[in-house]
């Protein structure tokens, strides 16, 4: 008889696709996959332990999961980051396996269940079961990150950045595709960075080439893109290339030069300004999409003001904010002139203000464009689009839009964008 497992996946986009990758590994003939813990016989818990806020949502599903006196196995990057930690924490958790023990997956996994699994390689060595819908899907094209921010435990967690081999990667784009997948998600920890590590001449830039050779994909969507890793060339590939979606996801975590130089980050708010200016200018319809942090050890009030100047003068479509986080294990744990919390969450508070107002703003001028995209969901009567206006991953808003006939998810079509609000747009279809 099969075992019932449930699997449940925190934190990130990439996390996501390992516990897809997981999923694959599973001998379908002795598991069943059930979306209801209460109906599992074993739960994998696949864990975030990026900052506090995850590590304690982590922690809360484990305990959550124990209570229901499951069979819990734990895997991750908290597993990964407090693997000794954790066994002596809870002892009742059956098996953690870290991030570099997922070679080794099936294996340890059969001391859990007590029975012989198939022998493969790793995550890399599965069939993987997709979590989204059918239509779309996240393509990882790395692990790790070199960056060494000096806020961010990711190295210490996946180690450094390596790219997967371009072959690899088609191969996977191209299964994906013939799958009846039409848009492609291409992450990692930074995109940008593809191929630096290899030998065969390829970047993200003839990468996303190749994908683009793929007939039936419809859609090609970038996240992650460090500043200044975003060359001419990329830039005016998403400027020619219609499938690719113009859409630039560029964490900058800050505006002020001395935060920037203290995190360890790379370029000045001149950089960022004038990078900005470019891709507007060769890109007239592009999104872009940041993420900010404040309240980082040494920031002023007056840098929370510089930094709301330069969100208006940029005028980003989509902002994502949150507070520093000290992390063990990073240099700016240690760091002087660390800032109270509450300072922290008032400052937070402005940079949301300020971004709402902005998005505001931006939503307004999209009023009578005709955008194209995936019909998505439904949203009561009506039905929900994305466009090159919005990632897939809950962070930006949604676009409602009403159609007079029923339409099938997945398929695509044009709206007609009539009214906006602080997030969200509204549209109606539009008949061709």
């Amino acid at each position: 008889m099969s075992k019932k497992v449930c699997l449940i996946s925190l934190g990130c986009a990439k996390n996501l696709v390992d516990s897809e990758n997981m999923l694959g590994l599973l001998d379908y003939d002795k598991f069943e996959i059930v979306n209801d813990v209460d109906n599992a016989d074993l739960v994998i818990v696949n864990t975030c332990g990026f900052i506090e806020p995850s590590k304690k949502e982590s922690l809360d599903t484990i305990f959550s999961v124990l209570e229901k006196n499951k069979k819990v196995v734990v895997t991750g990057c908290l597993a990964q980051r407090y693997y000794e930690d954790l066994k002596k924490l809870i002892p009742e958790v059956s098996l953690f396996i870290p991030i570099r023990k997922y070679d080794e997956f099936n294996k340890l996994l059969e001391k859990v269940v007590n029975e012989p699994l198939p022998d493969k390689e790793g995550l890399r060595d599965s069939l993987r079961i997709l979590s989204t819908p059918k239509y779309s899907a996240y393509l990882k094209i790395g692990e790790g990150c070199d960056n060494r921010c000096t806020y961010c435990a990711i190295p210490l967690i996946r180690g450094g950045f390596v790219s997967r081999p371009y072959d690899e990667i088609i191969k996977e784009a191209k299964d994906l595709v013939s799958n009846g997948v039409r848009e492609i998600i291409v992450l990692e920890q930074d995109t940008t960075k593809y191929g630096i590590d290899l030998n065969d001449g390829h970047d993200i830039v003839s990468l996303l080439k190749g994908l683009l050779e793929i007939k039936g994909l419809d859609y090609i969507r970038l996240l992650y893109l460090y500043p200044d890793e975003i060359s001419d060339e990329l830039i005016d590939l998403i400027a020619k290339e219609k499938r690719l979606t113009s859409y630039f996801d560029i964490p900058i975590q800050h505006s002020e030069s001395h935060v920037l130089k203290d995190m360890n980050r790379r370029g000045d708010r001149e950089f960022l300004l004038e990078l900005f200016k470019k891709i507007k200018e060769k890109v007239p319809n592009s999104v872009l999409r940041t993420t900010i942090m404040v309240g980082f050890p040494g920031e002023t009030e007056q840098d929370i003001d510089r930094l709301l100047d330069f969100m208006n003068e940029v005028e980003f479509d989509h902002v994502g904010a949150f507070t520093f986080s000290k992390e063990e294990g990073t240099r700016a744990f240690d760091f002087e002139n660390q800032i109270d919390e509450e300072i922290k969450k008032s400052r937070l508070s402005k940079v949301m203000r300020e971004a709402r107002k902005i998005s505001y703003k931006k939503n307004k001028s999209h009023i009578n464009e005709i955008m194209e995209g995936l019909v998505v969901g439904k949203n009561g009567d009506d039905y929900l689009l994305r466009s090159y206006w919005n990632a897939p991953d809950d962070v930006d808003g949604k676009i409602i839009f009403s159609s007079n006939k029923a339409l099938e998810i997945g398929t695509i079509v044009k709206v007609k964008i009539t009214d906006a609000y602080v997030y969200d747009l509204v549209g109606e279809l539009v008949d061709e």
